[in-house]
C-alpha cells in the first residue's frame, strides 16, 4: 500500500499535503527551487532544483522513481509529464489537466469555447499594443494578468488608459515560466466569490466540499470561510459547471474551481486549480469531515471516500510579513491565538520573510449557527496580532 510520491512544488500546501500521506504511511520526496521550503521540512527527502529545466525535471524522475507525481505550482515543464505518463508513472490529477491547468489561455479556452462555461468576456496580448487593443474591446474597469502566475502575482485592475503601461510591465514581471502573455478580462460587479472544493476519484462519484468564501486582495487570498451562503440553484450551477470541468480535463485528486456570483448574471467560472486551494486551509479548521488534505490524498492514492460533511462554521485569515528577512524569521503575538478560544495557529515555516508573503494562516471555529460576520471578524483580529521580524 506505500506509494513513493513526488511532491512538485514544496510550499504550505504541499506541506499539509505530505503530513496527510505521512500519516497514510506513504513516502513522500519534496521538490522545489530553494532549501527548506516548507513541505520539506516534514517530507522522507528533498530536492532543490528548477522544475522549469525539463532534464533537471527528468533526473530527478528517474533516480527516485516514484510511483506517483504531484505538481503543486505552476513553474513546472508540465510537457515532460506526458513523458512519465507513458513510462507508467501516476500524474496528478493527470498529464491533461495539469498542462491545461498551469496556463490560463489553454483552461479558459476549454471552459468557454468548448465547454460552453459561461466566463468573463476576455481577450490576449502578447505586446503592449496588443493590451491597449484588448482593452478597447473589453472597456474599463477590466482585470490584467499573467496566462501563467499564482497567489495574484501580477494581476491588477485596470480603471483608466493612463493605468495600462504599469499594469503591462506588472503582468510581466509577474508571470512564472516562459509563457509572457497577458489575459483581459471584464470586471465582474460580483456579490460574492467562492471556491468549490471538487473531488474527482478512481473508483467513486465526484464529491463537493460545501462552498468556501473568500476574500482576495490583488487576486492574492486574505481569508476565507465555510460554508459560504450561496442559493441551492447557484450551489447546483457550479457543482454541475465544476463536474463538467474536470472530467473533461480527466484525473483524480481535489481540485479549487473558483466562480463569481452575480445578482445578475448568475454564477460565473473564473479559475480551477487542479491541487488543494489556499482558501481551502479553513478545512484545517474541522469545518468538515475530512480536511482539503486529507481528501487530495485520498483520491490520490485511491482510497474511497464515501462522503464529506460539514462539521462546524469556520474562518482563516493570514499572516502578512510586513518586513524583509536574510534568514529564518522570528515571530511574536502567538500567545494572542493561543490564548483564544476555538482557534489554531499556523506558522508555515518559510526560510524567508518577504513584504507581503504569506507566513501563516489563523483558523477559528464555532457552531454552524453561530454568527459568521464575528467568527471572521475574531479570526481576522487575532491574525493581525501575530507579527513578523
Amino acid at each position: 500500500m506505500t506509494k513513493k510520491i513526488l511532491l512538485l512544488g514544496s510550499g504550505e500546501l504541499g506541506k499539509e499535503f505530505v503530513i496527510a500521506c505521512q500519516r497514510k504511511g506513504q513516502y513522500v520526496i519534496a521538490c522545489d527551487s530553494y532549501a527548506h521550503a516548507p513541505a520539506m521540512q516534514v517530507a522522507d527527502a528533498c530536492e532543490v532544483f528548477s522544475m522549469l529545466d525539463g532534464e533537471a525535471l527528468m533526473a530527478v524522475v528517474n533516480r527516485h522513481k516514484p510511483d506517483i507525481i504531484v505538481p503543486e505550482i505552476e513553474a513546472i515543464r508540465t510537457e515532460k509529464l506526458y513523458d512519465c505518463e507513458k513510462m507508467g508513472i501516476q500524474v496528478v490529477p493527470s498529464a491533461r489537466a495539469v498542462n491545461f491547468t498551469m496556463n490560463r489561455k489553454e483552461i479558459r479556452e476549454l471552459a468557454n469555447t468548448e465547454l460552453g462555461l459561461k466566463t468573463a468576456n476576455y481577450r490576449y496580448a502578447k505586446t503592449f499594443e496588443e493590451l491597449t487593443a484588448a482593452t478597447e474591446v473589453i472597456g474599463f474597469p477590466c482585470i490584467i494578468k499573467p496566462l501563467m502566475s499564482s497567489s495574484g502575482h501580477g494581476q491588477s485592475k485596470v480603471d483608466t488608459p493612463a493605468e495600462l503601461p504599469h499594469a503591462w510591465k506588472y503582468a510581466c514581471d509577474g508571470a512564472r515560466g516562459d509563457v509572457k502573455e497577458v489575459i483581459v478580462e471584464q470586471f465582474i460587479a460580483f456579490d460574492s466569490e467562492i471556491t468549490l472544493l471538487t473531488v474527482t476519484q478512481k473508483n467513486g462519484p465526484t464529491l463537493f466540499c460545501p462552498p468556501i468564501g473568500h476574500v482576495q486582495k490583488g487576486g492574492d487570498y486574505r481569508e476565507s470561510f465555510q460554508p459560504a451562503a450561496v442559493s441551492p440553484q447557484m450551489l447546483k450551477d457550479a457543482q454541475d459547471m465544476a463536474a463538467k470541468i474536470t472530467q473533461a480535463l480527466t484525473g483524480a485528486g481535489l481540485w479549487g474551481v473558483e466562480f463569481f456570483l452575480s445578482p445578475t448574471e448568475g454564477v460565473i467560472f473564473s479559475e480551477l486549480s487542479p491541487r488543494p486551494h489556499d482558501t481551502g486551509m479553513v478545512t484545517l479548521a474541522g469545518t468538515q469531515n475530512l480536511s482539503e488534505f486529507e481528501l487530495h490524498c485520498r483520491a490520490v492514492l485511491g482510497w474511497p471516500i464515501p462522503e464529506i460533511t460539514q462539521e462546524r462554521m469556520g474562518a482563516s485569515a493570514v499572516i502578512l510579513s510586513e518586513v524583509e528577512t536574510q534568514g529564518w524569521p522570528n515571530y511574536k503575538g502567538e500567545e494572542q491565538v493561543c490564548a483564544a478560544t476555538n482557534s489554531y495557529l499556523r506558522i508555515f515555516g518559510k526560510p524567508q520573510a518577504h513584504v507581503g508573503r504569506r507566513m501563516g494562516v489563523v483558523l477559528c471555529w464555532d457552531k454552524l449557527d453561530a454568527d459568521q460576520d464575528a467568527l471572521r471578524q475574531k479570526c481576522r483580529r487575532l491574525a493581525n496580532e501575530v507579527k513578523v521580524y
